[in-house]
């Protein structure tokens, strides 16, 4: 019988919790993507459409700070909306030397027939929380993610 290594009590329960954490976030991901991949799109994909579907035209630098992606996959993940029509961009009248990102026509048809399955998706996925419990949870994953 293999004896499991110890790496003291409170190594042992840090490690844990990390793996308690990342197994329920791949969990939640998974099932969040049933929606997401039934919209023919990819989780930045859809985040690119959600915020300009909220929030209307941004720029780049916004839909990034918005959607918590990185600078260059987010121009690709812009280019690829813009060759199939869900986004169009145009220069912006405040800046000439940056664009604006609008959701098309076509993109908001889209969120219009999915965003509310989505929403109820979500709604699912957090069913087995009672409203405290998700106003805790929330507290302690900004206190884990500030690390204060």
């Amino acid at each position: 019988m293999k004896t499991k290594k110890s790496y003291g009590e409170t190594n042992d329960l840090n490690l844990k919790t990390l793996v308690a954490l990342s197994r329920c976030f791949q969990s939640v991901r998974k099932r969040e993507m049933k929606t997401i991949k039934g919209a023919g799109l990819t989780v930045a994909q859809f985040g690119v459409l959600e915020i300009l579907y909220h929030k209307g035209d941004l720029r780049i630098r916004e839909i990034i700070e918005g959607t918590l992606s990185t600078g260059g996959n987010m121009t690709v993940v812009i280019e690829n909306l813009e060759k199939i029509g869900f986004v169009s961009r145009y220069p912006d009248p405040k800046d000439g030397r940056a664009s604006l990102i609008q959701i098309t026509d076509k993109g908001r048809a889209l969120m219009n027939r999915t965003f509310g399955g989505h929403v109820e998706n979500i709604g699912e996925i957090f069913a087995v929380l009672d409203a405290q419990e998700k106003q805790e949870l929330i507290l302690l994953l900004k206190k884990l993610g500030t690390g204060t």
